[in-house]
């Protein structure tokens, strides 16, 4: 009986029961394939080899499962940014010797195009990765002959000598043809010194400034010596640009008679002799600067539009050996504290909240740029950790809290300036605290024509009307907080830089 009614019924509407046979065909297709990719998903996340090898598979931020292919990454435009830094830092890093055995960089599917001697392109899949690790890992191809093994490239990307890396980090920049206001780029070269006793110290600047792409560029070297009475001494001299020598592809500098050398070992060697601004001395050093191992920060670059501001910092705690005269009366510096940055980018109407000190066994940076679109969010703060081992953590609290409850002369008259500044933030269960203590303030007016002249590094080109004054402090540090269930502590000195 059912059987008959069910074909009288297709009999009486056959095309409405073909429609539905199809539309139910199609559903059971559909479910059939779904199920398939499940299968075969759940299969290579079960099987760890399908990915490259190894026990655990980091994928950059973002990526889905869903881009996972069968028999690699297809991360297509995804990638890890400072891959390197975090092969050397973090996942090969001694830290973790006891937990993490093998580490093996792997680069699977990335599209790129291939050229002939006659000018035809095609467009390839290629992958990349270091057949040491590889092999670490687990995952070595099977080479019928020939050899597989690593090559130069292969070495400096996993272990570089402390000179490669120094190069590698701390080159000079040129122009992209997006960026605007070309003649506001600067670039340059800064190293703080304290010398014995903290009762001294000298921010030295190697400026290179304008469009290095045109005709119209030239250096600045500014020193600016402080002591611990008050006393602030500038010197500085401006040099043509057929006296300034500069590298994209190493750190070194050469201002005329002063320059900026890396040694072989991966120490800088810092010579410099300028006269006085606005006075008959003169001021002349010769310092070996010793970045202690680990201790840098790889280096970020940030933009929109036009604007392009770069920072990276190579020797994040270091120690200077060697001798400042001024005025024919010198200092014999042994392991005094020291500290180099490098910048790069168009800084008209642009600044920054930035610091970096010492706090016992741990070195801090922190930093924030406030480009010169005032609509633009205000970012929150980076807070970079390191210790005897490198890298240790990264915080982003939104604030820095100031007290301006200190004074120095300006020439309208008092100028208020912090005497204290606080910032804190909580990642999960670690926390961390920064109180410090500001002992000495100096104000640089940086409106046009007026930081050129004295060499500083705050807005080097001038320009700046709603913050007019670029505050350098120096003071005491003090790092609280937990980290993997320890507590933080430790105190020490830090230089430190804001707006007013």
């Amino acid at each position: 009986m059912i059987g008959q009614l069910a074909f009288r019924n297709i009999a009486y509407r056959p095309w409405r029961s073909l429609l539905l046979f199809v539309g139910f065909g199609i559903g059971v297709a559909v479910m059939i394939v779904l199920l398939s990719i499940g299968e075969a998903m759940l299969s290579q996340a079960r099987n760890e080899k399908l990915v490259g090898g190894g026990s655990i598979t980091v994928l950059p931020e973002g990526l889905d499962i869903e881009v996972m292919k069968t028999g690699g990454i297809g991360g297509l435009f995804f990638s890890i940014d400072h891959a390197s830094f975090l092969y050397k830092q973090v996942m090969a890093s001694p830290r973790y010797a006891n937990q993490i055995a093998a580490v093996a960089p792997q680069i699977e599917g990335r599209l790129v195009y291939l050229r002939t001697d006659d000018g035809t392109e095609y467009p390839v899949h290629a992958s990349g990765e270091i057949p040491s690790a590889t092999q670490a890992v687990g995952a070595a191809a099977g080479v019928v002959s020939g050899k597989w093994e690593d090559d130069e490239g292969d070495r400096r990307w996993i272990a570089p000598t402390p000179f490669e890396l120094r190069n590698e980090i701390d080159h000079f920049h040129l122009l992209s043809d997006s960026v605007t206001n070309r003649e506001t780029w600067a670039e340059w070269h800064y190293f703080n010194v304290l010398s014995q006793g903290g009762k001294r110290w000298a921010f030295i600047s190697f400026i290179v400034g304008g469009d290095v792409t045109s005709p119209d560029w030239g250096g600045k070297l500014g020193v600016t010596l402080r002591d611990q009475a008050g006393r602030t001494r500038r010197f500085g001299v401006i040099l043509d640009r057929s006296k300034v020598r500069f590298s994209t592809t190493d750190a070194d500098l050469l201002f005329g008679g002063s320059r900026v050398t890396v040694l072989e070992d991966g120490d800088y060697d810092v010579r410099a002799s300028a006269p006085e601004e606005n006075g008959g001395g003169k001021i002349s050093m010769a310092l070996r600067v010793h970045p202690a191992p680990m201790a840098y920060f790889p280096g970020v670059a940030m933009g929109s539009g036009g604007f392009v501001s770069g920072y990276t910092v190579p020797a994040l705690r270091a120690s200077a050996t060697g001798r400042l005269c001024v005025d024919d009366v010198c200092e014999q510096l042994i392991d005094a504290q020291s500290y180099h940055d490098h910048n790069w980018g168009v800084w008209r109407g642009v600044t920054w909240d930035w610091g970096a000190g010492r706090a016992g066994q741990y070195t801090f940076l922190y930093g924030r740029v406030y480009p010169p679109d005032t609509t633009a969010s205000i970012p929150p703060v980076l807070v970079y950790l390191v210790d005897s081992l490198g890298f240790r953590a990264v915080f982003r609290p939104k604030l820095i809290a100031y007290t301006d409850s200190a004074s120095v002369r300006v020439a309208g008259g008092q100028l208020h300036v912090p005497s204290r500044a606080m910032f804190e933030d909580t990642r999960g269960k670690d926390t961390l605290r920064i109180d410090i203590t500001i002992e000495d303030a100096i104000a640089t007016d940086t409106r046009p024509g007026k930081a050129v002249k004295e060499g500083e590094r705050g807005d080097p080109l001038g320009s700046q009307k709603r913050r007019p004054y670029f505050i350098q402090m120096k003071g005491t540090a003090r790092i609280s907080g937990r980290l993997d269930g320890q507590p933080l502590s430790g105190t020490g000195i830090g230089f430190f830089e804001t707006y007013r």
